[in-house]
């Protein structure tokens, strides 16, 4: 069974570790095996990456579209998710999350995870203040 993407003018999708354009006018794309998929909606680029848990965001977001290197970016996860734990140890239930699904070698779910953990950041950061 395909997967079915409608793609805006000019919108990015990444398939598999190449970043496609739309060029035109609305398109549709039939993804007729299973790959990494990521709409713009999710992509974090590395000048977005202004905190500790979008640095975590954008490491597992690696680890789903560079399936070569997961071992070097669970090592840096690894080493991200320990700094984040020291300074905000409230984060535990996040992280262990985050770890559960990454040990399993889900990915995208926990990219999803991270959004919320990026959220979670967004507070306490706005608490501080």
């Amino acid at each position: 069974m395909s997967l079915k993407i409608t793609l805006k003018s000019n919108e990015r999708l990444i398939v598999g570790g190449a970043v496609v354009r739309n060029g035109g006018k609305g398109t549709v794309l039939f993804i007729e095996n299973t790959v990494p998929i990521l709409r713009e909606k999710d992509i974090l680029g590395e000048k977005d990456i202004t905190t500790p848990c979008k640095r975590v965001y954008f490491t597992i977001q690696l680890m789903y579209i560079d399936e070569p290197n997961v071992p070097n970016y669970v090592k840096a996860y690894s080493e991200l998710a320990a700094e984040i734990l020291k300074a905000a140890p409230s984060t535990r239930t996040h992280i262990e999350q985050l770890n559960e699904r990454i040990e399993a070698g889900n990915y995208y779910q926990a990219l999803k995870l991270a959004k919320n953990l990026i959220e979670y950041e967004e507070e306490l950061l706005k608490n501080a203040n």
